[in-house]
């Protein structure tokens, strides 16, 4: 998955990275690493602070990636990230991720929900994130309205159950 996250990185960082002076071009490759670090780490914390059903209305399409809690969360670490590493300032910085994360997680999210593609499936990348045997339809379901939602509670009390909580 992390390979696949860095190619999809580095195939939307034209404008934000490749063809911007405020990174060299020998640090190109670092600085795409770093953006595809920031987007799994990000994930991944949002899922051990408990924000899993963030990270699956924003994969199940039913909130705006750009506005998604989520989201601003890997930008804001992208952004300490750049200004760390490579010394930019925070307008920069802010730039840079605000060009690159939002787009990258919405191809992110269309080539996991697209039947022909294989190259990210949402399964695989939650138990990346540490999330264990999730019934996904089931799940995604319960956000597009088509799932079984009998007996109440809804999204976040099955995910409990599933996750032992």
């Amino acid at each position: 998955m992390l390979e696949n996250l860095f190619d999809l990185v580095k195939q939307n960082a034209d404008a934000a990275i490749i063809n911007n002076a405020a990174i060299p071009n020998e640090r190109n490759d670092e600085a795409v690493e770093t953006a595809s670090s920031s987007i799994f780490d990000g994930l991944r914390n949002a899922v051990a602070s408990g924000n899993l059903n963030d990270v699956i209305g924003m994969f199940s399409g039913h909130s705006d990636t750009a506005s998604n809690p989520v989201t601003q969360n890997i930008q804001g670490g992208f952004i300490q990230q750049l200004m760390h590493k490579f010394g930019l300032d925070h307008n920069a910085a802010d730039g840079i991720s605000g060009g690159l994360i939002p787009n990258v997680l919405k191809k992110l999210i269309h080539k996991t929900n697209d039947p022909n593609d294989n190259s990210f499936d949402l399964s695989s990348i939650l138990g990346k994130l540490g999330v264990g045997n999730l019934d996904l339809k089931n799940i995604l379901g319960k956000f597009t309205g088509n799932g079984n939602t009998q007996g109440g509670g809804g999204i976040l009390d099955s995910l409990k159950g599933m996750l032992g909580k």
